[in-house]
């Protein structure tokens, strides 16, 4: 058996707005919009790779924590960052060199969610 994809179910108090900031700022495509039972579910894919997704569910508790509750690994964390401060997005964790060879920043969706955003470095 393997593993072909894992996708993170997020708790979203304002789906709107944390779409347009996957969107916005990562670079995710809206896949899937439906309605639930008690809500709603978007499901945000990778446009260069179809099995990187992120389901966003309205109608659940939301989480917070300072600590990332999911990591997306990018081609240029430097890039991203520079998006997610213009965009006004809460940087939760410097853009850092760490120094087990990763490039990486924590920043923090409309819902409090703290992503790990990195780039393995060469």
């Amino acid at each position: 058996m393997s593993i072909r994809r894992v996708v993170p179910d997020l708790a979203s108090q304002r789906l709107e707005s944390t779409r347009d900031f996957y969107v916005n700022v990562l670079g995710f495509q809206v896949a899937m919009d439906m309605p639930i039972n008690t809500g709603r579910i978007l499901t945000l894919i990778s446009p260069d790779n179809p099995t990187a997704q992120i389901s966003l569910l309205s109608g659940r508790p939301s989480t917070s924590a300072q600590e990332p509750n999911l990591t997306i690994e990018v081609q240029d964390a430097d890039a991203i960052h520079a998006k997610a401060v213009t965009a006004g997005a809460p940087i939760v964790y410097p853009l850092t060199t760490e120094p087990w060879g990763v490039r990486r920043f924590y920043v923090s969706d409309p819902d409090g969610v703290v992503i790990n955003v990195m780039t393995h470095q060469k």
